[in-house]
This record gives structure tokens, sequence and C-alpha cells, in this order.
């Protein structure tokens, strides 16, 4: 079995549903008293969040990138950020160590193309949804990407934030962002990318009819089937 090394705490309320699901799909392929052989390295969010919002990708790219020669010398087979927005600087880290890092963003267009989805709304934080470093991984398998618009996407940006990464659950929230997949699903949207780790400890595939694309279960899945050489 492969050692996942885990690069999280972007938000720590969403890296404990990686561990969980990690270890949920090892022992569901191995049995018994299986369990994920996985190292993690927490940074603390209010630093990165810092840098996100005077935009020194540089010092995230710097901080992520130490992360992972971390827990490359500590053994780790693979590299996962345990968030999508951090992804705009996954080439830095990648580039960084000499083991191979798993990408939310392309794991996650592999799956909506097995589910035959041409047209996808993205939900996240305005950096992922505004930005080209998470679409283009879309695009590039011709899979049209939506997005909400102005005022929608700083309520969908404010939830994340000030809400689920404090661990905080809103039902007026979790209707505000319904709404929203409604608008996106009747602009033509065949499925929902939930775009940020903690959006799916909000909404689940229980609250609307559309296809929702958990990311968080999505790239921690994927993580556990190829530490175990299962990955499709």
């Amino acid at each position: 079995m492969k050692v996942i090394g885990l690069i999280g705490g972007m938000s720590w309320e969403s890296t404990s549903m990686y561990y969980q699901i990690i270890n949920r799909t090892i022992k569901e392929n191995l049995g018994g008293l299986h369990s994920a052989k996985c190292i993690l390295y927490s940074v603390d969010f209010a630093e990165i969040e810092a840098c996100q919002s005077s935009g020194d990708w540089e010092k995230c790219a710097a901080i992520l990138s130490g992360a992972a020669r971390s827990l490359e010398r500590a053994g780790a087979d693979c590299i996962v950020i345990c968030t999508n927005t951090m992804h705009k600087i996954a080439k830095q880290v990648e580039m960084a160590v000499k083991i191979p890092l798993l990408h939310i963003a392309t794991l996650t267009a592999k799956v909506l193309l097995t589910e035959n989805i041409c047209k996808v709304a993205l939900l996240g934080t305005k950096y992922t949804m505004e930005q080209n470093f998470y679409k283009d991984k879309l695009i590039e398998k011709n899979i049209q990407v939506l997005i909400p618009n102005d005022i929608d996407r700083e309520l969908v940006h404010r939830v994340i934030y000030d809400e689920l990464c404090l661990g905080s659950i809103s039902e007026i929230s979790r209707r505000k962002i319904l709404k929203i997949i409604d608008k996106l699903a009747a602009a033509g949207a065949e499925g929902v990318i939930l775009g940020c780790t903690e959006i799916g400890l909000l909404v689940k595939q229980k609250d609307t009819s559309i296809k929702l694309f958990d990311t968080t279960q999505i790239h921690a899945r994927n993580a556990a089937l190829y530490a175990i050489d299962m990955q499709k």
C-alpha cells in the first residue's frame, strides 16, 4: 500500500472528511482491519487566507511546497492538497517534489466524463469560480463550465469563509445555495461541482434533484484507490 501525503488544514473541517473517506474506501476494498497509510501536514489556515486575500500566491506556493517536501521526506508516495482553491499553485507544489500530485480538478473531470456530463456548474471560492486554474482542467476535456453571477459568487464565497470554514452550518445559507443551484440548472447545467471541500458539509444530494459532484468525496476516494493500485 502506498503512503498518502495530505496537505490539509484549509480548512481542518473538510480535512477531517478526507481522513474518514480515505479510510472508509480502504476498508471497503480490502476489508478486515485494513486502514490507510497516510501522513498529514496541516497548515495554519489563517496564514493561508491572509495570503489569498492579499494576492500573495507566491507565499502560498512556498508554504505548500515546503509542506510537500516534508511529506516526501517522511515517506509519502503521493501528494494530495485537501482543498480546491490551493490547486491554483498545484504546479509549483508538483515541481517541488519527485512524487506525483493527485490533482482534484483532473480527477473531477474524469468522473464527469464517465457520467457523460458536458455542461457543468462550478461552485467554490471566488478564486476557484473566477480564475482559470480550475476551469481550464475541465474545458480541456470539452466540458463547458457555468458559474454564478457576481452577487451569487460573493454569497457562496462568504458562506465558505465566514461559516463553513468555522464549522457553522446554517439552514438559511443552505436554502440560498440551493436557489443558486436551481438558477444554474435552469441555465442548462447538467450537474454541479461542489468545488470547495467545505460545500459538501452544507449541501447534500438529497437536497436537490440535479446531480452533485462533491470534490472532497472524489479526491479522497481516488487517493485511497491510488494507494492500493485500484484507481481506474
